[in-house]
């Protein structure tokens, strides 16, 4: 055992360098992991909250398996950054997130450490069920697998279903219920209330702890002692009144609770529990933002570091100007929402567990009756929603666009095909920058144009976003898909009266006669820039914001068709069947002999970096649109140009 004065996690490279401490040495090692995730968070900040709960979890996980042989799956994957510290990118952690930095979230391309690529909830235990079964068909018996499932992941219907057929196929898998109460706000259901139950229940616990250690015990000693086990769980659910029936009826060995903060129990739990076969699931109680009190505290606020803050006050670093700020696109939504929600009785509001990220909590706390969040549940947030709008009611169902990917289905199902007017605002549509490949909106603009009966719109700013959501709540407007960014744009007049916008009406923003820009959305903004800078120079740029994907303006690309023969594309989607590909689409149909460049999202999957850099990236900044101009027009107009 080393003496306490030394550092341990610095001749901590990989999960190896862990078999040579003692299980004493572990708790040192945690305190530092610990220490090292919050002055690393304290200057690129990044998910903490969740990855300073599962501290002694990551360290007991790595101490008691044989990592990247045993195979661990996060989910969420912000629970991993001691995981990532713990597997050798200690000494690159400073990048986590950045431009060419590692991932944000577990990354089989970045470790081999890292089992299965996670950004999305609830996806652990249907994953690990396939490695457990892949090392079955191979013959690794020896292989133990392992899904930890915490910040509200269980509240979603993919862990129930992985959960189902786990306990069918009788695996050898262990499912870690990483219980903190909390998703990125409290957890809410009935789930929650049945874990509550379990948590507080003497009778249960007094009863589990009798049997515990027997249970490690026994099942190592041959298979007479292995029946006598068996029937000590048998008698524990009798005697636990049918408390923890809910996941033993699922054919799941329920374990549990645990304190989830004490390492070195940990290490014997989950080496006693590698002798047990079958589906096991074992239940830790921890604290979200365990051990930096501000974390503790505010656990909603310090989900995600907010900001650079001083790593030993938890004070937060002055950044920007005392001047006023914009307000961000989400915010808008929220207040324009109950805005809206006063007058018209029909209205409500819906999100899969992200009332703080979607401000639908400003809807929650003045018109709690009206405003539902139902967990990490994206396909039951839309079903639900179609439900309202089925019996005369006008949901607006707000849903990260990334996240809206997991409820295609109930889209052209449930709502589409019925024609209901359900509103889908999607938030976080674009580059949304550190999440990375997993949380950018990209492909929104493509997937609800694809949908028949649906309108999709984009605001190029924050008044637009009010206009829009006032036209989508009139009456018999049908399926409606508004998406916007993250970002902050215009100070918004809330004195000025909402209007009407025509349902599939584009606007000139500026006239010319030599290349038409034709955006939608924010990106109108980047092209407003791009003009603004070019027009010291002789072309003539005409600019055009399309508002709507679907239906398209025809009138007014009729009138581009005739006029012009340059055109540039902007979008912040995919130009694989977007903005661009929609216009070229109907140039062809209508014999249009239009030269059009495409600039978006490339066919590819975008890793992570700050929103402005990966515009740039993608070459749709205001710098990348006057390239691509320079690139249409004549050479000579823009010989003095560099």
């Amino acid at each position: 055992m080393m003496s306490s004065s030394d550092s341990i996690l610095k001749q901590v490279q990989f999960p190896g360098d862990l078999k040579k401490l003692s299980e004493l040495d572990l708790i040192q090692l945690s305190r530092e992991l610990r220490k090292f995730i919050i002055e690393e968070a304290s200057v690129n900040p990044g998910h903490f909250g969740a990855s300073l709960g599962v501290v002694e979890l990551t360290v007991a996980l790595h101490y008691v398996y044989n990592t990247p042989y045993d195979k661990i799956v996060w989910d969420v994957g912000h629970q991993a950054y001691g995981h990532k510290i713990l597997t050798g990118r200690k000494d690159i952690f400073h990048t986590n997130r950045k431009l060419d930095g590692i991932s944000g979230f577990p990354n089989p391309a970045e470790s081999r450490y890292d089992a299965f690529g996670v950004g999305h909830a609830s996806t652990s235990i249907s994953a690990a069920l396939g490695l457990a079964k892949s090392a079955e068909i191979q013959g690794l018996t020896d292989r133990h697998v392992v899904a930890v499932i915490g910040d509200g992941s269980m509240t979603g219907g993919l862990a129930f279903e992985g959960l189902n057929n786990t306990g069918v196929e009788k695996s050898n898998l262990l499912v870690i219920l990483n219980d903190n109460n909390m998703a990125i706000d409290p957890n809410v259901g009935a789930l929650k209330e049945y874990l509550l139950d379990i948590t507080t229940s003497r009778t249960y616990n007094k009863l589990k702890n009798e049997v515990w250690n027997l249970l490690g015990k026994i099942s190592k000693l041959g298979p007479n002692y292995q029946r006598l086990a068996s029937q000590l769980e048998s008698a524990v659910k009798t005697a636990v009144l049918q408390q923890s029936n809910f996941f033993e009826a699922l054919n799941f060995r329920y374990f549990g609770p645990v304190d989830g903060h004490d390492v070195v129990y940990l290490t014997k739990v989950l080496s006693d529990m590698k002798h047990i076969e079958g589906p096991k699931l074992l239940h830790c109680i921890t604290k979200k933002g365990k051990g930096f009190s501000q974390a503790e505290k505010d656990q909603t606020t310090w989900h995600r570091a907010p900001g650079t803050f001083d790593s030993e006050t938890g004070r937060l670093h002055k950044v920007g100007s005392d001047e006023p700020q914009p307000p961000r696109f989400q915010d808008v939504f929220g207040h324009t929402l109950v805005e809206l929600a006063r007058r018209n009785e029909r209205i409500v509001g819906i999100t899969p567990a992200m009332p703080t990220g979607s401000s639908l909590n400003i809807m929650m706390q003045k018109m709690p009756e009206r405003a539902f969040d139902v967990g990490i549940a994206e396909q039951h947030a839309v079903t639900f929603s179609a439900g309202l709008a089925a019996d005369g009611m006008m949901p607006f169902c707000n849903i990260y666009s990334t996240f809206m990917q997991r409820a295609y289905d109930q889209v052209v199902h449930d709502v589409a095909l019925q024609k209901l007017n359900v509103v889908f605002c999607l938030d976080r549509a674009g580059l949304v920058g550190a999440d990375g490949a997993t949380h950018h909106g990209a492909l929104d603009l493509s997937y609800m144009r694809a949908v028949p009966n649906m309108t999709v719109a984009a605001p190029m700013d924050e008044p637009e976003l009010r206009n829009m959501m006032f036209t989508a709540q009139l009456p018999d407007k049908g399926p409606f898909t508004i998406r916007y960014p993250r970002g902050r744009g215009v100070t918004v007049d809330w004195q000025q009266p909402m209007q009407e916008i025509p349902i599939g009406k584009g606007r000139r923003l500026k006239s010319g006669d030599e290349i038409a820009i034709l955006t939608i959305g924010h990106t109108g903004n980047f092209a407003s820039e791009a003009i603004r800078n070019l027009q010291d120079q002789s072309t003539s740029i005409a600019h055009y914001d399309m508002r709507f994907l679907k239906p398209l303006d025809e009138e007014l690309l009729h009138e581009v068709g005739k006029k012009f023969k340059t055109v540039l594309t902007v979008e912040d989607g995919t130009v694989v069947g977007g903005l661009g590909s929609a216009v070229m689409e109907f140039m062809g149909e209508h014999q249009y002999q239009v030269r059009i460049k495409k600039l978006g999202i490339p066919d590819r999957f975008i890793d992570h970096g700050k929103p402005e850099e990966l515009q740039k990236l993608c070459g749709f900044d205001a710098e990348g649109i006057a390239a691509a101009v320079r690139d249409l027009v004549k050479p000579q107009v823009f010989s003095n140009a560099g």
